[in-house]
């Protein structure tokens, strides 16, 4: 480990990316301090692992490890942040996350996964196909493992698998041997400016694989495939998946989706892969978690990984939190949770949903950022439409100053249902009654969105409890995990 992060203080130190970057550095024996606005779950083992952790920012908590540290600071953190305006004033050094990841990769052969949606799924099915293989890889992941708890890892093992993250063109800090692209769409144009702008920074990201890496790229996804296409001119290696995938499917430089059928909960997907045909049970809905578990497949074969030892960690993969998380059941309503923010997400996940339940299908959903409500909300009141109700709460505006005119409303007014089955709740207080009024034994609840709506799941069951005659039946909030039941 370079002597830069021997000494680190992580501004921020409690969100997801931020908390995995301390938990490797205090496996490797860094000394790490941080801060963040309030306490949480997160904070509390940070400091269990030995992390000093204030809560508030403030100039005096660069001073809370011995010596001077290295200050690290991810997009999210403005210019006037106190902490990271006294360690300009210090001359302290200051790396972005992805600058502090990047030197954490040192030295071992590593995989991005990379691509507008499904990377945190992606990512995650790699890492647990990976470990099921034996070959304990590091990891650093935008959500946590529904098994393990934790979105990072610092492993024995010479593999290092992460998220690669397109939205500030952070991605760009990384070399990978093996480069995931999901699918490739519009977004961020807060940060990019323009599609076209937002296109060729996966270009760019290309140009960062190591020599002798290789392409794992989406043959379904248009985007995805026009970048695999200028891969291979420039003379990249590229290895695809999907339905799409014809010759390469029938040899070892791809992966074809044959089948793909809903199984309870999960999902049955049928694969041909280098001449034979396999089937594996996977435990969450929808067939673009089967086209992520072709992905993971694909490149943990390119890290030398045996298929049989991938098939079957595929198979005891068991999701990630906030992917379509189960909350739990009151009044025989299902609740989950998930995180899609974009329109393209928010369609997928509402069309896996209907594979898992016989009742109606409720959605309330958060829009996130006010750049992204501007542009998509006519995409996203479309994407809606697929709920049997709809509630929308005001936007959650993250890293943005609001803007004159854009507010949940848009999308609301977007959604192409009956007036009566379309409902904007402005007042986050008054959601969880909202949406428990409306639904009815045998329906499923998913609450939706990046922001603070995570925290609603708990507030519908508690409401839906109160309702019951019997009170909240015996597994109210208390299943855990993607899929545990609808």
């Amino acid at each position: 480990m370079s002597a830069a992060l021997e000494r680190v203080h992580l501004i921020g130190i409690g969100g997801a990316g931020m908390s995995g970057i301390a938990r490797i550095l205090l496996a490797r024996g860094a000394a790490v301090s941080g801060s963040d606005a309030k306490d949480s779950r997160v904070v509390l083992a940070l400091r269990a692992q030995g992390a000093k952790v204030a809560v508030g920012h403030a100039a005096a908590n660069l001073d809370q490890l011995d010596g001077p540290p290295t200050v690290v600071v991810s997009t999210a953190i403005r210019a006037d942040n106190l902490e990271l305006a006294a360690a300009r004033a210090r001359g302290l050094g200051v790396l972005h996350r992805a600058e502090a990841l990047a030197a954490l990769m040192a030295g071992h052969d590593v995989a991005c996964v990379a691509g507008t949606h499904g990377k945190t799924s992606t990512t995650s099915m790699l890492t647990v196909a990976l470990q099921h293989c034996g070959l304990d890889p590091s990891f650093a992941i935008g959500g946590d493992l529904a098994v393990a708890g934790s979105g990072a890892h610092h492993g024995a093992g010479t593999i290092f698998v992460a998220e690669a993250d397109e939205s500030d063109g952070s991605f760009l800090r990384f070399s990978p041997r093996v480069a995931v692209v999901t699918n490739v769409e519009a977004d961020h144009l807060d940060h990019h400016g323009t599609e076209d702008a937002y296109a060729a920074a996966f270009d760019a990201f290309l140009g960062r694989i190591t020599p002798g890496g290789a392409l794992v790229s989406c043959a379904d996804d248009p985007g995805a495939e026009r970048l695999a296409a200028r891969a291979e001119a420039a003379g990249r290696r590229v290895r695809r998946y999907g339905r799409t995938v014809t010759g390469g499917g029938d040899g070892v430089d791809g992966v074809t989706l044959l089948e793909y059928r809903p199984a309870g909960t999960g999902g049955r997907v049928r694969l041909r892969v280098a001449g034979g045909e396999h089937t594996v049970t996977i435990a969450v809905p929808g067939e673009h978690m089967a086209l992520n578990s072709l992905a993971a497949l694909l490149a943990g074969l390119e890290l030398g990984a045996p298929l049989a030892g991938l098939l079957e960690g595929l198979a005891g993969f068991s999701g990630v939190r906030r992917r379509f998380e189960f909350k739990g059941r009151a009044d025989g309503v299902a609740v989950y949770d998930d995180y899609a923010h974009h329109p393209t997400e928010v369609r997928a996940q509402l069309t896996a949903a209907r594979e898992v339940t016989e009742g109606r299908l409720l959605v309330a959903f958060q829009p996130h950022l006010y750049s992204r409500t501007r542009d998509f909300h006519r995409e996203f009141g479309a994407a809606l439409a697929l709920a049997d109700e709809v509630v929308v709460l005001d936007v959650f505006g993250a890293r943005e100053d609001p803007e004159p005119g854009v507010s949940g409303a848009l999308v609301a007014g977007a959604v192409p249902l009956p007036a009566g089955r379309v409902h904007y709740v402005p007042r986050w207080a008054d959601v969880p009654e909202v949406v428990a009024g409306l639904a009815s034994a045998g329906d499923l609840v998913i609450t939706m969105g990046a922001g603070d709506v995570t925290v609603l799941g708990p507030e519908v069951l508690a409401e839906l409890g109160r309702r019951s005659v019997g009170g909240p039946d015996d597994s109210t909030g208390a299943e855990q995990g993607a899929g545990a039941g609808a």
